[in-house]
């Protein structure tokens, strides 16, 4: 959800992908792309399968399903482990850098310095993930690995099994899911702050590919990034559904249906479309601010008439046992079975935060302008993973708590329908009505803000990287982002959600393995291209001569300082 305002007032209003640097700001380190800023085949051909996927899932909903549920196990079943060596790998190679001397190095030139505060920066990089995936998570997770702790570890319903439910809630949304935003992030502002380049996934390339980055690879590239992107938004917008749908159902008795699911889909995805078509950055940043404070007043609220001393004490011993058991959670996989329990939550998870890794990406790049990238690294890990946890522990330790020691029904309640968790856990509290539809408010201020931001970022890449894409263009992805989520919604709900967005997310893995490598190969040359302009320059210094003038003259104005 991009777009919060905490900003120090005499900056511009962030608006995600459209506020990345112009073109006077680039070094023109690669060739431009004949195609930017008009619909070229990455377009066309993203399009052509989006509007052919659609009419697949409605006029073929079997075949769908089918080759959905063949793809998922056989993907998962052979390549499932990459999910977990890869983000782990991801999540090793930044704190390498952190502390390593490239991480004095600035996200932009070396002059430049951070556009805004360091609390407005945390601020605005926890309104950057899913909102959405916090009220439909939050609970349900907890008190699903509660009924049924992972991996046989705990008995169900058991103090242990407390434990364990936090510890594998805390391994889905923390740090790997972040490693996987930092480095996308990382990327995007060295490559457009840094050397000049495009707002493009292909332009990360450039230090492997060189000018093929505008060619058909590049091309293939891009149309990863554009479906990645694609169903980590449908995925988020059908559970958004399901969450105000369940909500209404609760306050007011509306039918938890797919009618009712694909009118609300449809109405959102009119809602936010025209958003992004007219860039109403008032109307998105009420959204932003107002997300924030009514999920702070809920989470307050929660805290205070929940069971306060025993959330605190699960949040202390369930940290204590995420972090022991670290290195085993990061690669414990499927070779004794339990491959549908890793399919429904720790694979899908990773595969949703792959593919929210180029529009999340470009959200922090967008903020991050002028920081080092050991304060990019630590910022972007350290905080969001403290408040998730934190989340995390206060809803979800709380339903546990309702059904350890009140003789609650929420595990019961979430078993039949995982939507329902949430609210299930307001009702064993005062004012149930009104946090309930603050709930819903909640959700819909999520739904619309961040699938905004997201209709933004499929046109941008679509259009060559242009920072001001066509309104058609704008209007064609919000309808085929609601078309999408209402498809694979009417072809089997959250399953299909979950089994689509595994399936399309896996090929883009693969890139952002190559992503990390060709981001370290450019660190690494301008770090050798800095040391030898000082070399260059001492020697000049010591001798009255160069060796070699131009180096002398120029400095290293695309590296970093010397230190």
């Amino acid at each position: 959800m991009p777009g919060h305002t905490t900003e120090q007032p005499d900056t511009p209003e962030p608006r995600t992908a459209s506020a990345l640097p112009d073109s006077t700001h680039a070094d023109a380190a690669s060739t431009p792309d004949p195609e930017n800023g008009r619909l070229g085949s990455v377009f066309w051909t993203s399009v052509g399968v989006a509007a052919l996927f659609v009419v697949w899932a409605m006029l073929f909903t079997d075949s769908l399903t089918d080759v959905t549920n063949s793809s998922l196990n056989w993907v998962t079943k052979s390549f499932g482990w990459t999910y977990l060596v890869v983000t782990l790998a991801l999540l090793i190679f930044l704190v390498f850098l952190a502390f390593s001397p490239a991480g004095d190095m600035r996200l932009g030139k070396d002059h430049d310095r951070p556009e805004f505060s360091t609390p407005a920066w945390f601020a605005m990089i926890l309104s950057a993930v899913m909102g959405i995936g916090l009220v439909s998570y939050g609970v349900a997770e907890p008190i699903s690995h509660f009924a049924t702790p992972p991996h046989g570890l705990a008995k169900p319903g058991t103090p242990e099994a407390a434990i364990r439910a936090m510890q594998y809630s805390y391994f889905d949304w923390g740090l790997h899911a972040w490693a996987i935003f930092a480095v996308f992030g990382l990327g995007i502002a060295y490559s457009t702050f840094r050397k000049g380049r495009r707002a493009l996934v292909s332009q990360l390339f450039y230090p492997l590919l060189g000018e093929r980055v505008n060619g058909p690879i590049g091309k293939a590239i891009d149309v990863l990034a554009v479906f990645a992107t694609l169903f980590g938004t449908t995925t988020s917008l059908g559970l958004g559904a399901l969450q105000v749908n369940n909500g209404l159902g609760t306050l007011f008795g509306v039918p938890v249906n797919s009618v009712s699911q694909v009118l609300i889909i449809s109405l959102v995805t009119a809602v936010f479309t025209l958003s992004a078509v007219t860039g109403v950055s008032k109307g998105i940043k009420f959204l932003s601010q107002g997300s924030t404070i009514l999920g702070i007043a809920l989470f307050v609220f929660i805290l205070v008439v929940g069971p306060t001393v025993f959330l605190a004490n699960l949040y202390i011993e369930s940290v204590g046992t995420w972090a022991s058991d670290f290195f085993r959670m990061s690669l414990q996989g499927t070779a004794f079975g339990g491959l549908e329990w890793m399919q429904w939550w720790t694979y899908f998870m990773m595969a949703w935060w792959v593919s929210w890794g180029a529009f999340v990406g470009v959200f922090l790049a967008r903020i991050s302008r002028g920081r080092t990238i050991r304060g990019f690294i630590m910022g972007v890990l350290v905080v969001p993973t403290v408040v998730f946890f934190t989340w995390f522990t206060v809803f979800g330790g709380t339903a546990i708590h309702v059904d350890m020691f009140e003789k609650g029904t929420i595990a019961k309640q979430t078993a039949a329908d995982i939507n329902s968790a949430f609210f299930a856990t307001l009702d064993h509290f005062p004012f149930a009505t009104v946090t309930s539809a603050i709930a819903i408010v909640l959700v819909v201020m999520f739904f619309v803000s961040g699938a905004d931001a997201n209709t933004y970022v499929l046109s941008m890449m679509t259009s060559g990287g242009s920072l001001d894409p066509q309104r058609r263009v704008l209007v064609l992805w919000g309808v085929l982002t609601g078309l999408t989520a209402i498809a694979l919604l009417l072809a089997g709900g959250l399953n299909a959600l979950q089994n689509t967005v595994i399936v399309t997310s896996a090929p883009f893995l693969v890139i952002i393995a190559g992503l990390a490598v060709s981001f370290w190969k450019e660190l690494a040359g301008d770090r050798r291209a800095a040391e030898q302009a000082l070399e260059d320059r001492k020697f000049a210094l010591e001798h009255g001569t160069g060796r070699d003038e131009e180096a002398v003259h120029a400095g290293p104005t695309t590296t970093p300082s010397p230190h």
